[in-house]
């Protein structure tokens, strides 16, 4: 199954495979809510250092941490499995539309220097990412960039995780199983150590780790303005008994105050279309995210659904 997840060359976006490229990109959307690309500009130099630098960081100030509060839950001698708690150990990094690096005291500031060179491509390769898909999905060149910036800009920040071995894996997953709330995620993953499965037809299946690639995945802001036609698709982390699995997940998301909403080059013309998805401020989906991030997303879409009727009775929602 693994030989089937899509595999992005970028190099062949510039000559005469730029159709064919586009149509693999297309059909991951729509079928996978994920690709991993290669070839993708950011040098590797640069990753190497990240990946280097981020495992120093795990091993010198995170990882005595790790281990008292698995200590402290008991979670390394569970019998029975464990259902809210994540055998994972994280840091977050703000990079827009205000950096917090200079809050986070323990990083070191070469460190600091790295990931925000490292931010500063992903950001460059999220919104090449987001043309791709207008250019795709026949909307405006810069329509979803426009749509995510809201009065200040996209919300831009990196999870930085390492999954420590875990003793007991069949009992606790490194990360349960979610959709992401916010627009376009670009993962840097551990090239060795493997763990991260989507749902796919019923089954999970492995994204394979590959060496200095990004694997991209859509959240559930994307599935609203495609009107479904692109999708948000639950993953998840298998904790493993061997070796430290390192992941460096950034979020494209959108604005807190942007209006997301199906855009409406896809929802009318002459079928017209039915508007399968509501309309609401961003801020307010990761609200009600953050409580029920580990349930479907359907009755996320329903509740913002029942908020914008309620609006609708109150006045106009506010509008880009």
């Amino acid at each position: 199954m693994e030989m089937d997840f899509p595999v992005i060359n970028m190099n062949n976006l510039n000559g005469e495979s730029r159709v064919s490229v586009l149509n693999q990109i297309n059909d991951a959307c729509e079928n996978w809510g994920f690709f991993e690309l290669v070839n993708h500009g950011i040098p590797h130099e640069l990753m190497d250092k990240v990946e280097k630098m981020t495992k120093e960081h795990y091993r010198k100030c995170m990882e005595q941490r790790f281990k008292e509060m698995v200590a402290s839950k008991g979670l390394d001698s569970v019998e029975t499995e464990i259902n809210d708690t994540d055998w994972e150990s994280t840091f977050f990094l703000r990079h827009l539309p205000v950096s917090n690096m200079s809050e986070i005291g323990d990083l070191d500031e070469e460190y600091k220097k790295v990931m925000k060179e490292f931010a500063a491509e992903l950001e460059k390769l999220a919104e090449e990412i987001l043309n791709l898909l207008c250019e795709n999905l026949g909307l405006e060149k810069g329509y979803l960039k426009k749509v995510f910036y809201g009065s200040k800009g996209p919300n831009f920040g990196t999870k930085v995780s390492n999954y420590p071995p875990c003793p007991k894996p069949e009992l606790i997953k490194g990360l349960r199983a979610h959709t992401d709330a916010g627009g376009l995620i670009l993962l840097f993953q551990d090239d060795k150590v493997s763990g991260l499965q989507l749902l796919k037809d019923g089954k999970w299946v492995d994204v394979p780790p590959m060496h200095h690639s990004i694997v991209i995945n859509l959240g559930d802001q994307l599935e609203v303005i495609t009107n479904g036609k692109y999708k948000s698709v639950m993953h998840r982390v298998i904790a493993q008994e061997d070796g430290n699995r390192m992941s460096i997940a950034s979020f494209y998301n959108p604005g807190n105050d942007a209006v997301i909403y199906p855009a409406p080059a896809l929802v009318e013309g002459e079928q017209e279309k039915t508007k399968l998805y509501p309309k609401f401020v961003f801020d307010d989906y990761m609200k009600l995210y953050m409580g029920l991030k580990f349930q479907a997303k359907e009755p996320r879409f329903e509740a913002m659904k029942a908020m914008e009727s309620t609006n609708i009775n109150m006045g106009p929602i506010a509008t880009v």
